[in-house]
């Protein structure tokens, strides 16, 4: 197997990942999925760049951030649908619970502010540990882990009753109402 094969072949174990990671960040599959695809295309490229050894599930994360992080930029330019009208059009109603609990996840997550999301969905949704995802960020390491308990603070206060059901933890809710949320939770969102 050639260097390239090799590459090739970890570059798409991780699409799955990159996949979830964008569409965090986007909220939306279709802009996920060229987010995704702009990652590759400029991974493959500058293949030569990346130092065997080392982390490629960072190194194409950092891609991927930095291409959103573009892409938002390049967006200011454009118009948006501020009344939800063609929006309103093409929404599908959820046909059980999951669903809903799903999507009412999916809205709060977006609520936070992009730091915030991005440090929680990187450690508790990828997998990347602290020090990971710092480095991905470019931030220190207590930045991440203040990120990710304001954020999950935050969560718990936007989803209410239902921060149990969504998040798979029964009493998340009550336990930040009751604790304060001083200590760190582990585990899911």
């Amino acid at each position: 197997m050639t260097g390239h094969d090799k590459f090739l072949e970890q570059v798409t174990a991780l699409l799955p990942a990159l996949r979830a990671f964008g569409r965090s960040l986007c909220g939306d599959p279709a802009r996920a999925d060229d987010l995704v695809q702009d990652t590759v295309l400029k991974a493959w490229t500058n293949r030569e760049q990346f130092q065997s050894g080392s982390n490629l599930k960072a190194w194409l994360f950092t891609i991927l951030r930095n291409c959103y992080y573009s892409e938002l930029r390049h967006r200011k330019f454009e118009i948006e649908d501020p009344d939800g009208v063609c929006a309103g059009q093409v929404a599908i109603a959820p046909d059980h619970d999951a669903k809903l609990h799903l999507r009412d996840l999916s809205r709060a997550l977006q609520q936070l502010p992009i730091d915030q999301r991005e440090a929680l969905i990187l450690v508790c949704a990828t997998g990347l540990s602290y020090e990971e995802a710092a480095d991905v960020c470019q931030v220190a390491v207590g930045t991440i882990k203040s990120r990710i308990a304001r954020a999950r603070d935050r969560l718990v206060e936007l989803l209410g009753d239902d921060a149990a059901l969504v998040t798979g933890h029964p009493g998340v809710g009550a336990l930040a109402d009751a604790e304060g949320a001083t200590e760190p939770r582990s585990g899911g969102l």
